[in-house]
């Protein structure tokens, strides 16, 4: 996340960060602490859906001037969503589904199916826009016609927040907290473990104009808060290797789910074995997962991953509220909201 992305570099004392240093600036966070269950196994698994439709080719896939790209958008909503639905339906599996304002005022039957469903509605911006090319103006914008667009769909505030592309602007946490939000599912600390969020952790690019003495320095923690963040990973999101997207080189589309089983499994084995208590969060897309191929693909998953004992599936929400009854915070946090 380079602090200049977005054309507004971060300044030295700029109000939306405290304590900033001479370098970059963002949240991030520390990782969570061993927790002991007794020598029980609990591993709590989710899965996490990214309804990106239309949103996503308007924010992020470069496709928002083709017909073509668009209509994949609504196969997504459209046809996507309900096969999901269904999916969780059939297995029993409570989900969080974190859905663009566009796709809910685009999909709002769809969307309803969702609800209606018993599951959890969290926060993935209204267009897919990257946090990090807007003005904290902006973002709280887009955060709050959100928050009003879910309380109207689900009947109730959501508490979690997805940030499109995985992207953390340096006031995104900030401003989360400010909305009263309780978790994020964005950064990468860890990859199985829940953490709690820091701002104002800061480090210094390279800049072969100057000496290097100005730019070796280490990264700069920050300050902790009261943020979870459920972490998010690529290894476990299924639209890199299995969309096709025209604009980014590397996503041909056409990996066989079969690899992507053996991924997914091969790390949960390891979660499994080498764990008491750990997280497995899967991040997908109805534009991928609602796809045949895919969805055989997960029925084999939750198939092999319920076959365990030790192992429940749970909603994003439930899993912050656990981990924060683990590992609860001393003290509260120092930010001052944006």
């Amino acid at each position: 996340m380079s602090p200049t992305n977005s054309g507004r570099p971060i300044r030295p004392g700029d109000r939306y960060r405290p304590n900033p240093p001479s370098g970059g600036g963002a949240a991030i966070g520390r990782t969570g602490p061993k927790v002991s269950t007794g020598g029980k196994k609990e591993i709590l698994c989710a899965f996490g859906v990214d309804v990106d439709a239309v949103a996503g080719w308007l924010g992020s896939y470069g496709g928002e001037d083709s017909p073509c790209d668009i209509s994949r958008g609504l196969f997504s909503g459209e046809v996507g969503v309900p096969r999901l639905v269904n999916l969780f339906d059939r297995y029993a599996i409570p989900t969080t589904w974190f859905i663009p304002g566009h796709s809910i005022e685009t999909f709002p039957e769809e969307c309803k199916l969702v609800v209606d469903a018993g599951h959890e509605i969290g926060m993935h911006g209204y267009s897919h826009e990257n946090p990090i090319a807007m003005t904290p103006e902006q973002e709280m914008a887009v955060m709050d016609k959100c928050i009003h667009l879910i309380e109207d769909l689900a009947d109730r505030r959501p508490t979690g927040y997805v940030a499109p592309w995985w992207e953390f602007s340096p006031v995104t946490n900030e401003l989360l907290l400010a909305r009263g939000i309780k978790y994020d599912h964005s950064l990468m600390n860890n990859d199985f473990h829940p953490f709690y969020v820091r701002v104002g952790d800061s480090w210094t690019p390279i800049d072969y104009s100057k000496h290097p003495d100005e730019w070796m320095t280490p990264l700069v923690r920050g300050q902790e808060t009261d943020l979870i963040d459920i972490p998010g990973s690529w290894y476990l999101d299924d639209l890199p290797p299995m969309m096709f997207i025209k604009s980014a080189p590397n996503s041909f589309g056409f990996v066989n789910p079969r690899d992507i089983e053996e991924l997914w499994r091969d790390q949960f084995d390891w979660v499994y074995r080498e764990n008491d208590y750990a997280v497995f969060t899967m991040t997908i897309h109805p534009d991928v997962s609602g796809r045949p191929q895919v969805l055989l693909m997960l029925e084999r998953i939750i198939e092999y991953i319920t076959s365990h004992t030790g192992v429940r599936f749970c909603t994003f929400d439930e899993i912050a509220d656990d981990f924060r009854q683990r590992c609860p915070r001393e003290g509260a946090s120092q930010v001052t909201p944006a």
